[in-house]
């Protein structure tokens, strides 16, 4: 009985310096933009100039960006941004937005969220 406690206690105090000495993996950064236009941005219902202004962000502003989609050409670039952690769809043209880490497309983005959603209340369903 002692020597199996003893070596209980030994393989805990192994596995902790072992866990001890694992590296600290780093959360990835989440992509986010900053405003570059001195007059500041629009933010718009839908990627488009033609859709409603829904927010104003002021010059230098940073601002979460979930995904992006090709739409509305603007001064050359078809890029648009959809806002993270917004209640409602939030874009914001990126001619105007100096991105930060990697923008994923939203068909993308989005279809792997949809299927974790369905996949958490179907758990049995196949996709």
């Amino acid at each position: 009985m002692r020597r199996t406690a003893g070596a209980l206690v030994g393989a805990l105090a192994m596995g902790g310096a072992l866990f001890a000495a694992a590296p600290a993996q780093a959360a990835p950064a989440l992509p986010y933009g900053t405003v570059t236009s001195p007059v500041g941005l629009n933010v718009r219902q839908f990627p488009s100039t033609d859709s409603s202004v829904v927010g104003f962000l002021a010059n230098n502003a940073q601002v979460g960006l979930t995904c992006k989609v090709r739409a509305q050409d603007i001064d050359g670039n078809t890029i648009w941004y959809l806002e993270r952690g917004a209640s409602h769809e939030r874009w914001i043209s990126a001619r105007y937005v100096a991105n930060t880490g990697t923008v994923s497309y939203c068909n993308t983005v989005l279809t792997s969220a949809l299927s974790a959603q369905l996949q958490s209340q179907h758990p049995h369903a196949k996709g």
